[in-house]
This record gives C-alpha cells, structure tokens and sequence, in this order.
C-alpha cells in the first residue's frame, strides 16, 4: 500500500534511485543512463520502477526511441535536478578538495542514510539523542558518520569530552543537506497538487504587528480556493522567523521587510505601512491639533524589543536627545493593546496594523520617515510550489489593490 503522507514517501526514496531517474530523464535513455552510473540497464529499470511504486505515480513514458519524461515527470525531475545541485554547491562551501570540479562526483556518493544521520546530529545536538530519534544504535550511527567523512575527505566532527560534536562547517552543511531533502518532498507534493488526489501542506512564518494582519486579510480566501491544503503559521519576531526560513522550518516570512544585507535571503516590498504615533480614543494628545515631539516625552512608551524594526524607529525618533520613559518592550500585540487601553501610554503602530484596531487611533504627528514596508521574505533561489506561487500571488493582489497603504512598484 502506497503512503499517502508525501513526507514518507519523499523519505522513502533513496538518492541512488533519484540519481538514475535524473540522469534518464536527463538523457532521455535507459541505456546511456546506466552506462552514466556505471549500472546495468535491467537494474536502472528496476529501480525506476520502485521509484514510481513508491511515488505512487508514473513518470516516463517509454518509446522505442528512448524514455521520456511525462508531465508528471517533468514537475519531479526539476525537483531531483535542484536536489543535487544544491548538494554539489554545499559540498563548494563546505571546501571538499577539488572544490567545484569533484562536488559533482561526490554528491553521487552522498547517501540518503548518510544525509539523514548528519541531519539528526546537528538537530538533536548530540550522537546519542540523534541515535534514539532515528531508533538506531551508536554504533550505526558512527558507522553512517565515518562512510560520509570519508566520502567528503573533509573532517566534519571532531572529540570532546562530552563526546562527539559537529564542526560549525559540518553543521552549516547540514542545514543545507537538510534544505536540499525538501525539495523531494515539495516534488511529491507537486505531484499530487497536479492530480488534485492528496492534501498537502504550507508552512508561513508570520512577524509581529504587521505580518500577523496581512496573513490574516488573506488566509479566508486561500483555503477557499485550496480547501485540501493544510496552512501551518509559525509566529515569531523577525530574528526567529529568520533563522527558521534558513533552517526550512518555515517555507516564507511575511512580516516588515528587515535591511539585512544577507545574502542567503531576499525580501520583496509590497506595501509601504507607516508608523504613526498611537494611543487609547480619548486620550489627552487626540485633543490637539498638532502633537509635538515635546508632547510626546511627557508620556510613558510600550517599545518594541531590541532589533526590532519598530525600536529601531522609536530609537531614530529621539535621537540627539533624552528619550520618554519606556519601561515596557514587548512585540505582543494583546499585550501592546492591553497597555494602552489601560493608561495614558504610547506606541507605534504601523498603519496595517491600525486597520484592525477600533479602540486605538493614531495621533496628529509629523510623518515619520523611513516608513518600513511589508512584505516577503524568502530563500535565495527557492523554488515555490504551485500552492506556495498561489498564496504568493494573493498576496499580492491584496497588497495592490488595497488603497491604505499604497503599495510599492519595486522589489525590496
């Protein structure tokens, strides 16, 4: 009986069938296949047929000319395709030796076993907890570690006293190992989004204030259109949801586009949502006219958490000078309102955040500059899934057809 859970079934595969399926689909041939992996052609045939058993699908239609990728099998083979480059460009900023010209040699030997052990040390911190999430002894587990060492010619354990450890390079190597396994799993999920036959799942990561809102504005309408598909939303402040995106926790982030500079991640501005001065109706400050950057130091401040955005504009506010007294930092948003409703207290809220408050207003202040933008965050060079692409999509319909806040024409 097939796994319908396109997770275990992904698992299932082992990255020699996946290799001999990339290099037919590839060469379009049984025969030049199995002469390519140094395999003969009945048994490159029967691991193909596994693969499809295990699939659940077929994925080459099979001429006298040759075997040739089906729709269905052009939708895995890009996944299989990005699986090893990915493993070849970790293997480059690993430092195998040969660099570049022997990652291609050595991502063949990369095993699924291998692969999967590493991964559950750098997760679990230790060789005996990886052991015991695996239901493998240590010895086993050794043995995995030793065969990958060896095929990489690069130490990436070392001894301590407390036992065996990861090297920093070893785990940033496995972090990307662990990205590029996903791929199989969005192939399969891909798979059965093209059949309309199996639910599958979409991880968001969702920043406070803003990112919270906009998800929420969209998510009714989503699983209307996508009612097989299972949305999971991670919350967190944006240096969580960072690391998560990088660790592949979360497949996106929608929150306020942060200026990082990092490489390995690209944000896109949809909206522009500024910040304005905000307190509970009826407040002594919603009286006037003008409020003043001296009115403003009269009274007590609910502040975000240091390295947020939101601190960061509070910081710019009442620079060059003393600053309010702001005993509270929180990113909660309960909390915030709580505060607020309860005292003479202020905040800054974005203006996609004071579309969903009744009980707060913005203040007659200056404009405050920079205004931040919401937005995406993304993996450089992921590849969203046709269920991801559609989320994305509304998104951005949403952003662009709102008429508070004015949405950006250009990429962050």
């Amino acid at each position: 009986m097939i796994d319908q859970d396109p997770e275990h079934r992904a698992a299932s595969l082992s990255f020699r069938q996946l290799k001999l399926f990339e290099s037919v689909g590839r060469l379009n041939s049984v025969r030049r296949a199995s002469e390519e992996c140094n395999l003969s052609q009945p048994a490159v045939t029967q691991a193909l047929a596994k693969l499809e058993l295990q699939i659940g699908a077929v994925l080459l239609e099979r001429r006298a000319s040759g075997s040739y990728l089906n729709e269905l099998g052009e939708i895995f083979h890009r996944r299989v395709t990005r699986l090893f480059q990915q493993f070849e460009q970790a293997l480059i900023v690993l430092g195998v030796p040969g660099g570049a010209e022997t990652a291609p040699v050595i991502a063949k030997r990369i095993s699924r076993s291998q692969a999967r052990s590493l991964i559950a040390i750098v997760d679990s911190g230790s060789f005996a907890q990886a052991a015991q999430a695996l239901e493998l002894s240590q010895a086993s587990l050794q043995r995995a570690a030793r065969d990958l060492e060896g095929n990489l010619k690069k130490s990436i354990y070392y001894r301590t006293a407390n036992g065996v450890m990861v090297t920093p390079a070893g785990v940033e190597f496995g972090r990307r190992i662990k990205l590029a396994t996903q791929e199989i799993e969005w192939g399969v999920q891909e798979i059965e989004a093209a059949r309309g036959s199996v639910a599958s799942q979409i991880s968001i990561g969702a920043m406070p204030f803003g990112g919270s809102v906009l998800l929420a504005s969209v998510l009714d309408e989503y699983v209307q259109t996508h009612p097989k598909v299972d949305v999971r939303i991670v919350n967190g402040s944006a240096s969580e949801m960072h690391k998560r995106l990088r660790d592949g926790e979360v497949d996106f982030v929608i929150g306020l586009v942060q200026e990082t500079g990092d490489q390995d991640l690209v944000s896109e501005a949809l909206a522009r949502t500024p910040y304005a001065v905000v307190a509970r109706r009826g407040h002594k400050l919603a009286r006037k006219n003008e409020v003043t950057l001296a009115d403003l130091l009269d009274y007590d401040w609910v502040v975000g958490t240091p390295g947020a955005h939101r601190r960061a504009c509070f910081e710019r506010l009442f620079e060059g000078g003393p600053g309010p007294h702001a005993s509270i930092a929180t990113c909660a948003v309960p909390v915030i309102r709580h505060l607020l409703l309860r005292s003479d207290r202020l905040t800054l809220m974005t203006s996609y955040e004071l579309m969903q408050e009744s009980e707060l207003a913005p203040l007659r202040f200056a404009s405050i500059e920079p205004a931040p933008a919401i937005g995406l965050t993304q993996r450089a060079g992921w590849l969203p899934t046709r269920l991801h692409q559609d989320f994305i999509d509304l998104l951005r319909r949403h952003t662009a057809d709102a008429t508070a806040p004015a949405p950006l024409r250009k990429a962050g």
